[in-house]
């Protein structure tokens, strides 16, 4: 079921509100980025996130094929979310499950995990080791 939640980066300045249904899974791949970041996220259509705040503080970083936008807040650095689309979803973003702050660790220790070899580029595929993500 779909829940609205509340979201901000370290300082504050950046703060969005995100739709998302934790039932249909969350994400941790093994791509360059997401490893040192650590960055566990939901996947959630264009139309279910809206920025209330600091939209002016974000930062865009690309890499690798440049087809996702990572968003920092240039004050704190706190990857808040990344923006992308695919032929198959269409637009979509990936919200930093870590920025949620009214998100409970009992919410968060239910939902289910999906694992993507990013580093490879075979999405498709669970890496051999997942511990450390």
């Amino acid at each position: 079921m779909k829940k609205a939640f509340h979201g901000s980066c370290h300082c504050g300045a950046v703060r969005f509100e995100a739709e998302l249904d934790l039932d249909q899974g969350t994400s941790k791949c093994n791509c360059s980025s997401c490893t040192k970041g650590r960055f566990w996220k939901a996947f959630i259509g264009a139309d279910a996130l809206r920025i209330t705040a600091g939209a002016d503080h974000l930062t865009e970083y690309r890499f690798g094929s440049k087809t996702i936008a990572h968003f920092f807040c240039s004050a704190c650095g706190v990857k808040t979310f990344g923006r992308g689309e695919m032929e198959i979803t269409g637009a979509f973003y990936a919200i930093n499950l870590a920025c949620l702050d009214d998100l409970t660790p009992e919410e968060l220790l239910a939902a289910p995990v999906e694992y993507q070899d990013g580093r490879h580029d075979h999405w498709e595929n669970k890496p051999t080791q997942v511990r450390h993500l």
